[in-house]
């Protein structure tokens, strides 16, 4: 009986990470990388994104190895979320402008944006929070405490400002509460809030600039040389890859840099220009492939966090896939948002890849709980 439970641990510790997981992962990581390097013959964004790609991958596989219970102490939690707040108010003092938002510190080698980890530690609060409370989430007063929690994080993103950001962190709080359990009754409630809250933003929040981008998006056409000119551009690009697309390198609208931040906001029409529509199939396979994986692993949990983590995760790609893909589509104001595992940059990189690896540790931890407990019982039987 030693032996098979020394096998079964065995076991449990060689398939504790989700490879297909991963491959759908690096394959995202790998399209957004072939289309920064088709962008010149010498270009500085590829050379530095297969750095950051491979210090992702190890911040994945040594994320992967520790069990993180932790995570279910309350002055653990708090502790994360205070040291968000904090860093995310220190950038009003220590951060750069780099293209009208303070977003991020400049350490020398590289720039940190505080706000790509504040969103995971808003899904590992939450997580926390609803774990202990989900009978009673129908409550409104929880809705209200998880609320103040995502908004003071709100708050401080949006005014750095970073629309795109502020807006990701809204639907990811919305999409965990109502996986938590909200009535059908709050819910209105909480809409016609979010509706008092945004008429608030419009007039005393916004930026004249966020305003036009606003009215940019209920009417693109009207004033493509100005206000409209990224949001044109964009559709153009996506438009003109057809069906299969002009081929890697031949993408005119990034390549003679029609279309702006081709790198980073508006990667996706980049990619769609040069592999078109075949491709852009291809790529949101990959993302179905990760969120079924990621809501899986959900499934398979032992215990409320782990579920309730794993699902927040989901959300917070699932959001910022959607706002990305619909602000290139045309389809969402231009906001500024990065697209998981393809856009430029390292500190989203990291995170996802440091919160996949989270996902791997629970995956382990519930697969090692369920073999303990079979064997337990085989034991109890003999």
């Amino acid at each position: 009986m030693l032996f098979r439970l020394k096998r079964a641990t065995e076991s449990v510790a060689s398939s504790s990470i989700d490879w297909t997981l991963l491959i759908a992962a690096l394959s995202i990581s790998l399209c957004g990388l072939v289309t920064m390097h088709s962008f010149s013959a010498e270009n500085a964004f590829f050379e530095k994104q297969v750095v950051w790609i491979c210090v992702a991958l190890c911040v994945f596989f040594v994320a992967s190895v520790p069990p993180y219970t932790l995570l279910r102490r309350t002055s653990v939690v708090m502790t994360l979320f205070v040291g968000s707040v904090t860093l995310l108010a220190l950038i009003y003092v220590f951060g750069s402008i780099i293209m009208g938002s303070q977003n991020r510190f400049n350490l020398g080698f590289f720039f940190m944006q505080p706000s790509d980890p504040a969103k995971i530690v808003l899904v590992i609060v939450l997580a926390k929070y609803f774990s202990r409370r989900h009978i009673e989430i129908a409550h409104i007063r929880h809705i209200l405490v998880s609320g103040t929690y995502a908004f003071i994080i709100f708050v401080l993103v949006f005014f750095q400002p970073d629309f795109g950001s502020a807006i990701i962190i809204a639907a990811t709080w919305f999409g965990m509460v109502l996986v938590a359990g909200l009535s059908w009754k709050h819910l209105g409630i909480l809409t016609l809030s979010a509706m008092i809250v945004f008429a608030g933003l419009w007039h005393y929040g916004l930026h004249p600039y966020q305003k036009q981008r606003v009215l940019t998006f209920l009417h693109p056409l009207a004033d493509i040389h100005g206000t409209g000119y990224n949001a044109y551009q964009s559709t153009v690009a996506v438009g003109s890859g057809e069906v299969v697309g002009k081929g890697i390198g031949y993408g005119t609208q990034s390549k003679l840099e029609f279309l702006p931040e081709y790198q980073t906001d508006f990667i996706f029409a980049a990619y769609a220009e040069e592999w078109g529509f075949v491709g852009v199939v291809l790529l949101c396979g990959c993302f179905l492939i990760l969120i079924i994986r990621i809501l899986v692993g959900a499934a398979g949990s032992t215990d409320n966090f782990d579920a309730l983590f794993a699902a927040g995760i989901a959300l917070y790609f699932i959001a910022q896939i959607t706002v990305h893909m619909g602000m290139n589509l045309g389809l969402l104001p231009i906001t500024g948002s990065t697209l998981p595992f393809m856009s430029y940059g390292g500190s989203h990189l990291v995170t996802e890849y440091f919160a996949l690896g989270i996902l791997m540790s629970n995956r382990r931890n519930a697969r090692g709980a369920l073999r303990v407990r079979d064997e337990t019982e085989l034991l109890g039987l003999v």
